[in-house]
């Protein structure tokens, strides 16, 4: 199920999504369309990839590349620490992650294309929607939405690509998770707004999904006259049929129930509930979940909102960050990993650029974009961990070797889930394009 991107659903809309979808046409007409557009099911158990993004352009230098022996102005106030992989190093603010690096590869050396967004990340494409103030379309389709078009028909009960927060840095950029010539039926199911962290489905009651059926029922009572003479009758019925299972499917209310889940997970995640609810998700067997990590802290008094665009006090932030951060992705790969779900489910962390190796900018000691050097944290899918991939020079300025670019990344996600890049998707003219047309796997992770 997927409803139009830029619709944000909080816990209070769910229901009326819900219910209009089902009192409509819509939810039928879009799994028709997704029938459509889908190969055939390939037998096989699906995977999930979950993608988390840092927006704003996390530190790769303080972070998962650091340089202890460079210059003091290069590599700033925090210290390595060793993880449980030999040679294998990560700040010493993340200790929970290096207690875990068996399970993770980091892939050091990206570049990036330096825009301030995460289009090239969702896409695999340089190419950045102008910034209108508006929300439109981009050119590309992003990749939970080629991934809703191919295997969207093998998932019933459950939305194909969902989104748990707006993945725009600023509200004037354009929206970057669209499906663009993909159309509507590939959008992902957004789930953001107020009341996101209580999302439950618990207003869909036994009685009022009667009355639903009962309304069904009389719409056929009333139409049979009409319909008889169409062929087409079956068909519209089967996808009918598809729409109410997914509303009365207590598969679908339980993945967004985190109410469910036991005091004593909800404590390991430290609160982090996009964390616990991406897990959720991808264990009722969502292929695709993304979800923006921000972690709101207060510095010197003042409010931060949680990005990660350092210009300014980029030490002081990370300090009060880095914990958070560390703790929320640690928790989810080792709930994945003792419930069986880390070798079907690829996650990746990254952001749209790494920071300023030199320290000064805004501030003192702060660090601007640097779109030459960045990371991506990668763990699960049957990935080889363990390992670090890719190199930059001894002040973390460029990559070494061969670099990586963000298709990189995607086309290794693409290997993941058993799509091949060029297997191809016709767009709004009915030219065929191949699924990514840029990038190859990174062959060290598999």
């Amino acid at each position: 199920m997927n409803l139009p991107t830029g619709s944000p659903v909080s816990r209070r809309s769910l229901l009326q999504t819900f219910s209009l979808a089902a009192g409509s046409a819509g939810l039928a007409s879009v799994l028709r369309m997704q029938a459509l557009a889908a190969p055939s099911p390939a037998g096989r158990r699906q995977k999930s990839v979950i993608m988390i993004h840092l927006l704003g352009g996390p530190s790769h230098i303080d972070m998962y590349d650091m340089k202890p022996e460079s210059p003091a102005e290069y590599r700033g106030e925090f210290l390595p620490t060793r993880t449980n992989v030999s040679g294998m190093e990560l700040c010493e603010l993340m200790p929970q992650q290096a207690e875990i690096a068996d399970k993770l590869a980091i892939v050091r050396g990206i570049r990036f294309c330096g825009a301030h967004d995460v289009y090239e990340l969702v896409s695999g494409y340089r190419e950045r929607p102008v910034v209108t103030g508006k929300v439109g379309s981009t050119p590309r389709p992003a990749f939970g939405s080629v991934i809703s078009r191919l295997v969207g028909e093998q998932v019933r009960s459950i939305p194909p690509y969902a989104s748990l927060g707006d993945l725009r840095l600023l509200n004037g950029y354009d929206e970057v998770e669209t499906p663009a010539y993909l159309g509507s039926s590939c959008a992902p199911f957004r789930i953001d707004g107020p009341g996101k962290e209580n999302l439950t489905l618990n207003g869909i009651t036994p009685e009022r999904l009667q009355d639903r059926r009962t309304m069904l029922r009389d719409l056929d009572l009333a139409r049979r006259g009409v319909d008889a003479a169409l062929e087409s009758v079956a068909a519209v019925d089967h996808f009918r049929a598809q729409a109410l299972e997914i509303l009365t499917s207590t598969r679908t209310r339980d993945a967004f129930d985190i109410s469910q889940e036991p005091e004593a997970i909800r404590q390991a995640y430290g609160g982090y509930d996009d964390f616990l609810l991406a897990r959720r998700l991808v264990e009722a067997g969502v292929p695709v979940v993304t979800l923006p990590a921000r972690f709101p802290v207060k510095v010197d008094g003042a409010n931060d909102p949680g990005g990660w665009d350092t210009h300014a006090w980029n030490f002081k932030l990370l300090r009060e960050k880095l914990p958070r951060y560390d703790h929320a992705v640690a928790a989810l790969i080792n709930d994945l990993s003792q419930r069986g779900l880390l070798e079907e489910t690829a996650v990746v962390v990254w952001g749209e650029f790494g920071r300023q190796p030199k320290v000064g900018n805004v501030t003192p000691d702060g660090r601007g974009h640097w779109p030459s050097a960045g990371f991506a944290l990668l763990a699960g899918g049957g990935m080889n961990t363990g390992q670090i991939v890719g190199a930059t020079d001894r002040l973390g300025e460029k990559s070494i070797g061969h670099p990586f670019k963000p298709a990189d990344v995607l086309a290794t996600l693409y290997r993941v889930m058993g799509i091949s890049l060029s297997q191809t998707l016709n767009d709004h003219s009915g030219r065929p394009r191949y699924v990514q047309e840029e990038g190859e796997p990174i062959r060290e992770l598999f």
